[in-house]
């Protein structure tokens, strides 16, 4: 520039000149960063072609020391940004860790000094709160014209096969220091940052992260679009893209629903095991930290490594390979694979490129992972019902193999049968007594309460005015009255709730205008009357809360106490809310899809629902005090020797026995609550005793033994019946076992559970 004909440009190449010449160790070099603020006024003048005065308020800009966080001469709008974001604030580029810096830097020597092309040009963010608090985003962009890079007596010379290590082992830190030891190179020289305010940009790129899961997987030109992104992030023109998500319960990868939705892990399968399929390392990073798996060379690793994963990709020709983990919350979702056709080329460097992308892909995967869970979920509540988790399993693999199913067969796709065979049933209910009876008293006592009120009123009304009316009316409440006290039918209810709300409550409404004298005794007439009900509602109240509490109450602890029955051997169980508690339950191997049922566990649940029955009951009348009336309860078993099938109804939304023989089993456990002991009218379920039907013999001698156990505990009274039950309609040869509970003290804490094994240890004692 010194010998330039332009006379300004040479007389500014001499000013330069000729501060080098006063202060040269602005030439040659130095490693004080003090020095940079002795000689700032120096360093402006020199830099002053690049850092013009007139642009300093616009132009966001520094200069700065190479792979250190130092900047210097910064403009005066890149100062104001600074001073905006408050004190205490430290800069920072925001998506560099320091591991990553130093790996960064020996690949520009890999570069500069060696001539590999490896490109990480990744972009560099700096976060910057302005003065209200947003954050801003601001690009980095680095001009290195100014730098210059020469090995030490320290450096070690990389050879090819210190290349191919490093390609894939972008994140082991300790090998690149080993290659590229500290201080066996110096970088001389400064770069010019040039930023720009890029929060617009950023923000629609958020926006895309959401709209990205809008895409359906019906469109196919979604993965061809989605191809090309990756092709020019890599730069790499035979890439290809594929996806697979992750199910954590069976420990596989599986191909995702829709048109040219591809997997190379997964290929033509419809799973892949995990544990039994990848490597090692793969498996580890993968599932275990998270991290990205790249396979630089599929064919060499191939041939140190003998793992069905390897083979999958060979067969599909690929040479090179990036899996990258899609995990939101430390929890696996998918794995995203980018695969090529030349070794290589696909690297753990570059796969690092996926960092700044992969927020994306998280948010498609979880909101595509959640429509398919909803999906599933959506067609098990139109085919089926709330699925007990024991057999939920088979329910989620039927809804899958449905949604497949639908794509390739259309409208003519069905769900498949939910069946499971040979399962052993246990029932067992804990009801109110006499529940018609209490409830009809109830009844009759709010209608009378009712009719007295309105007596009441109409006394009145005939001793100050002789209307005919009003005495026919009168007439009529003395009739109901009678009725209700000898003769209460199923009728008589609603007939009486009729002649309340046509005949007595209109004319009461007109007689309180017409009759100030009546005003209190008919507004205390409304105000005992249930608004919604339109009748007075204590007496049914206090039964109907009555009812409410007790199968609340029962429920409550029946739930509680199958979480402990389900740790013995997972069952299906279910529960109803009538006028009391009834619960079913089958255990069997076909419900648990393990091996290793046997019947002990039977054992274990048949005694197991003995005593919880015995403790609901005793729960029940040691708080009796919380309840509004005292009603007596009745518990019984049903015991059913043989396994049977059971099949989920789909119109039905419930589980009932499969087939003719089994549909016994149904009948019995609709109609045995109701059965006569034989030759009497006394049924055979009774408050204060636990009643036990079966009809073959090994059923008796079974439960015998756990009845005697129960009595030698003081849980059970010493009173057993073996009792013949009438013949029910279709059901001959009932037989049961009738014996009293012992009914412990509320503050007795001592309630325990005992096992089949206790009961045999105490048999052989």
């Amino acid at each position: 520039m010194l010998t330039s004909e332009d006379a300004l440009l040479a007389a500014r190449a001499k000013q330069v000149l000729e501060i080098q010449e006063k202060h040269p160790v602005l030439g040659t070099g130095f490693t004080d960063f003090s020095l940079l603020e002795a000689y700032k006024q120096e360093i402006e003048t020199v830099l002053r072609d690049s850092f013009s005065p007139l642009l300093t308020r616009n132009e966001i800009k520094t200069a700065s020391v190479p792979f250190q966080n130092l900047i210097f001469n910064p403009s005066q709008r890149f100062k104001n940004i600074i001073e905006s974001a408050g004190e205490g604030f430290e800069l920072d580029i925001k998506n560099m860790p320091e591991d990553d810096t130093y790996i960064i830097a020996c690949t520009v020597i890999l570069n500069f000094c060696y001539g590999y092309d490896l490109s990480l040009k990744r972009p560099m963010y700096y976060e910057i709160p302005d003065a209200n608090g947003i954050k801003r985003y601001y690009k980095i962009m680095y001009n290195a014209d100014f730098c210059e890079i020469v090995p030490t007596e320290k450096a070690v010379k990389i050879t090819q096969e210190d290349y191919d290590e490093l390609i894939d082992n972008f994140g082991n830190i300790e090998l690149w220091k080993a290659k590229f030891p500290p201080n066996s190179y110096t970088f001389k020289g400064f770069v010019i940052s040039n930023i720009f305010d890029v929060t617009d940009d950023q923000s629609i790129s958020n926006i895309k992260s959401s709209l990205i899961g809008e895409v359906k997987n019906k469109d196919k030109n979604f993965i061809k679009e989605f191809q090309n992104i990756f092709r020019s992030l890599l730069g790499l023109k035979n890439l290809r893209v594929g996806f697979s998500l992750y199910n954590k319960e069976e420990d596989t990868f599986e191909r995702v629903l829709g048109d040219d939705m591809v997997s190379f892990l997964v290929n033509r399968s419809d799973s892949l095991l995990c544990e039994t399929s990848l490597c090692e390392d793969s498996y580890n990073m993968l599932l275990k930290e998270k991290r990205f798996f790249a396979i630089s060379d599929v064919d060499k690793l191939a041939s140190i490594v003998n793992t069905p994963q390897f083979k999958i990709l060979q067969d599909q020709g690929i040479k090179s390979a990036i899996l990258a983990p899609i995990a939101s919350n430390n929890e696996l979702l998918g794995i995203l694979e980018l695969v090529s056709n030349k070794p290589k080329v696909l690297n753990s460097i570059n796969a690092n490129k996926l960092t700044d992308v992969m927020p994306f892909i998280i948010s498609t995967v979880e909101r595509s992972k959640k429509e398919e869970q909803n999906l599933i979920e959506a067609i098990i509540q139109q085919e089926c019902t709330s699925i007990h988790p024991s057999v939920a399993w088979k329910f989620r693999s039927a809804a899958k193999k449905f949604l497949f199913d639908k794509q390739k067969l259309g409208p003519s796709a069905t769900f498949s049968k939910i069946a499971f065979e040979n399962v052993y049933p246990l029932f067992g209910q804990i009801d109110i007594s006499g529940s018609s009876s209490a409830r009809n008293e109830a009844t009759k006592k709010d209608l009378l309460l009712q009719l007295t009120l309105v007596e009441k009123i109409f006394d009145k009304i005939t001793n100050s005015k002789e209307l005919l009316i009003y005495s026919q009316i009168k007439f009529q409440i003395e009739s109901f009255q009678e009725e209700l006290k000898s003769d209460f039918k199923v009728d008589t209810e609603m007939t009486i709730s009729v002649f309340f709300k046509n005949e007595i409550e209109p004319l009461l409404k007109f007689l309180s205008k017409k009759n100030a004298a009546l005003t209190d005794d008919i507004d205390n007439y409304f105000n005992k009357i249930d608004e919604t009900l339109g009748v007075v509602y204590f007496h049914r109240k206090s039964y109907d809360d009555t009812v409410a509490l007790f199968n609340k109450n029962m429920a409550s602890l029946l739930d509680k106490k199958q979480v402990e029955a389900q740790q013995m051997y997972p069952h299906y169980f279910e529960r109803f809310k009538t006028d009391g508690v009834e619960h079913n339950m089958y255990i069997g191997e076909d419900i648990t899809k393990e091996d290793g049922f046997n019947s002990i566990y039977l054992y274990n649940l048949r005694l197991w629902q003995l005593q919880v029955m015995c403790e609901m009951e005793n729960e029940y009348y040691n708080s009796q005090d919380e309840y509004p009336l005292s009603l007596d309860v009745a518990s019984m078993i049903l015991v059913f020797n043989q396994p049977l099938s059971i099949r989920f109804r789909m119109d039905e939304k419930r589980f009932d026995v499969d087939g003719t023989y089994n549909a016994r089993y149904e009948v019995v456990k609709k109609r045995v609550d109701k059965a006569f002991i034989k030759g009497t009218e006394e049924r055979v379920t009774g408050k204060g005793k636990i009643t036990i039907v079966y009809s073959q013999k090994e059923d008796e001698i079974e439960y015998l033994r756990y009845v005697k156990f129960l009595q030698s505990k003081k849980v059970l009274n010493n009173d057993e019946e073996i009792l013949e039950l009438e013949n029910l309609q279709g059901v001959t040869g009932l037989k049961a076992i009738r014996v009293s509970l012992l009914y412990s003290n509320k503050a007795d804490n001592s309630k325990e559970l005992y096992t089949y094994g206790d009961l045999m240890a105490e048999i052989k004692s």
